[in-house]
């Protein structure tokens, strides 16, 4: 859910920020922690100009040939493809238009390679069908694709809110649709552009939105078995779904202070599901409220913790990653929360980091960040803001830094208009310089220098930031300006 849009901010460049650090709490006009902007590419270049453009949900696709990233942005009336494997220099490569009308919900997955997309409230769309590997050869983007299947299949599907794919059997559910009261419809994609209708289930009502996973977690019963969590509007609803023609209800669980039973995630050991209700702070006047749920026996499923956040803004879409969990929070931007101690009955997540898309306030409201996608292996995340489109955030560098020997160095200037020069500590010289930018690329490399004082040749790269290996040992980071 959520409101109508306030101001599109129009720019008539592709990207219209490029590398900005995160220093002293900002990346340019961004509050940050520990993530730095990389780049951005407002609405107004991803969405076509139909009705009034949005950003809704993302996902991921990398590459199996190339290892090339790619950020697949929902729009309100397409969805956005964009090579995002130079981080700095991401390129629209072109768009998917919307097979019906234009609303705010438009979502996305991927499996074997292809894009299945789902809108609501927009009529005849049915599943878009999309094969990724077409993105391999854009030479003149960014292009206006055409989808390569749409699904309607037995039940003549129009629209859905959410799709939701378990890439262990093949088999997408579709969510929210119009069809089968919301419940959801079972299909095979095993063959991504010859779907086949499996079933549905109508018996609890509208899914909202839903996890799917092979089950391996601590409940010995159901080890192997296809286990669906739905966050249906006013409850969670527990199924085993293996047999599409006999599915199974194992529980449901409420919680206090409920507004909207949003959207949620299992933790890797599928212990734990972390839910965010998506209207407890209107409703009830709170700060962004996380709700951690014991799994560990799915027939009774009961609450372990809550989590508050430092604003009242709204949570929405959130995704676990190892020990973090990673929170699409509107206003508040992306939160990154450790979940180390998801176990504990308090403080069982601590916000280590953030990047915070919506500068102007924190209010409880529906503008900002809808969704998050954390699972690149270059470590990069895609955010999809509402008002302000793509962004594309990272750490500094994985690089080993002797924190006790950076002040032995100096850089100067830096920030840097022109080659920085290097000046060793009285005593010491400078032996070999090595310059990485944040893919971890090596771009330059200098030995045999036995030099008190280097400059270093940089001015011929892009703007942004660089790891300054020095002597093979200290690591230092430069901004060319």
């Amino acid at each position: 859910m959520k409101k109508n849009l306030r101001l599109l901010i129009v720019f008539c460049v592709t990207f219209s920020f490029s590398q900005t650090p995160c220093e002293s709490g900002f990346a340019g006009i961004y509050p940050c922690n520990d993530y730095d902007l990389l780049s951005t590419i407002p609405v107004s270049v991803l969405a076509n100009s139909n009705g009034t453009p949005e950003g809704s949900d993302i996902w991921g696709w990398t590459d199996p040939s190339t290892g090339k990233e790619y950020a697949l942005c929902a729009m309100t009336n397409s969805t956005a493809f964009v090579d995002i494997s130079d981080p700095v220099n991401p390129i629209f490569l072109g768009r998917l238009d919307s097979s019906a009308g234009n609303n705010f919900w438009r979502d996305v997955k991927v499996y074997n390679n292809h894009a299945f997309i789902v809108a609501d409230n927009v009529g005849a769309h049915g599943m878009q069908v999309f094969d990724l590997t077409r993105l391999r050869n854009v030479t003149n983007p960014p292009v206006t694709f055409s989808a390569d299947a749409i699904y309607v299949g037995f039940l003549g599907i129009g629209s859905c809110h959410n799709i939701v794919i378990n890439e262990d059997t093949a088999i997408a559910y579709l969510v929210g649709c119009d069809r089968v009261s919301g419940g959801p419809i079972f299909i095979d994609i095993s063959n991504p552009t010859s779907p086949v209708g499996l079933g549905s289930y109508s018996d609890e009502g509208y899914s909202h939105d839903a996890q799917v996973v092979t089950y391996n977690g601590p409940d010995t019963n159901y080890i192997g078995r296809e286990i669906y969590v739905g966050s249906n509007e006013n409850e969670i609803v527990i199924l085993d779904v293996t047999d599409k023609s006999n599915v199974v209800k194992l529980s449901e669980l409420s919680y206090l202070q409920l507004g909207y039973t949003h959207q949620g995630w299992f933790t890797d050991d599928h212990r734990y599901f972390i839910l965010g209700d998506e209207q407890d702070e209107i409703d009830f006047g709170i700060n962004s409220k996380t709700l951690v749920f014991d799994m560990s026996d799915l027939t009774n499923p009961s609450l372990s913790s809550t989590y508050l956040g430092p604003t009242g803004a709204i949570d929405h879409n959130g995704y676990v990653l190892g020990n973090k969990y990673y929170l699409a929070n509107y206003t508040a931007g992306m939160r990154v929360l450790d979940i180390t101690n998801i176990s504990a009955a308090s403080n069982s997540m601590t916000e280590i980091g953030f990047f915070d898309t919506r500068p102007e306030n924190d209010n409880t409201s529906f503008n900002g960040a809808w969704s998050v996608y954390p699972y690149f292996s270059s470590g990069n995340i895609v955010i999809n803001d509402i008002e302000r489109g793509l962004f594309v955030v990272g750490k500094i560098s994985t690089l080993p830094v002797n924190t006790n020997a950076i002040s032995s160095f100096s850089i100067y200037p830096n920030p840097a208009t022109t080659n920085p020069k290097i000046k060793s500590p009285e005593n010491t010289i400078i032996n070999s310089v090595e310059v990485f930018n944040l893919l971890g690329q090596s771009i330059y490399n200098k030995q045999d220098i036995n030099e008190a004082v280097f400059t270093l040749p940089l001015l011929q790269n892009a703007k942004g930031i660089y790891m300054v290996k020095i002597n093979n040992r200290v690591v230092q980071k430069v901004i060319l300006k």
